[in-house]
């Protein structure tokens, strides 16, 4: 009988937060658009997906903003650390800053998405596939 993986861990910068994942993530990606820009402050948002049910807030307590009329995002009330990313339209899934686990290098992206947005000075350079919109429309930048 094949035993669960443990749960990835991770939480805010000041440490008021803190939550658990299980199960398998999927959607690894690296998102430019302006909204995630904004909301977390940097260049880009690198991304975990994973169902609703497999995220579970284990201390402190995660606020949600309603980001635009399409989603809602998570965060830390104390110190502003963006958290998760929820979709209206994408019920089955919940998307976590992978910064914001206690170990990121477990979870590398696969791909860049909303890439028509990207900054003229970021320039990836890991060769890791471009959508210019979202994955599920499928234009790739090359």
């Amino acid at each position: 009988m094949p035993t669960e993986a443990p749960p990835l861990t991770g939480g805010c910068h000041c440490g008021a937060v803190r939550y658990e994942v299980r199960g398998a993530p999927f959607h690894r990606t690296i998102c430019h658009c302006a909204d995630c820009r904004r909301a977390a402050g940097a260049p880009m948002v690198a991304w975990i997906s994973v169902a609703p049910e497999g995220f579970r807030v284990v201390a402190g307590e995660m606020r949600l903003y309603t980001s635009s009329s399409r989603a809602e995002r998570g965060f830390c009330g104390d110190c502003g650390t963006a958290l998760t990313y929820a979709a209206h339209e994408s019920p089955g899934e919940i998307d976590v800053t992978t910064a914001s686990l206690d170990d990121p290098a477990l979870m590398p992206p696969e791909d860049h998405v909303q890439f028509a947005s990207h900054l003229p000075w970021v320039t990836p350079g890991d060769g890791l596939p471009r959508f210019r919109g979202s994955r599920a429309e499928g234009q790739r930048e090359r």
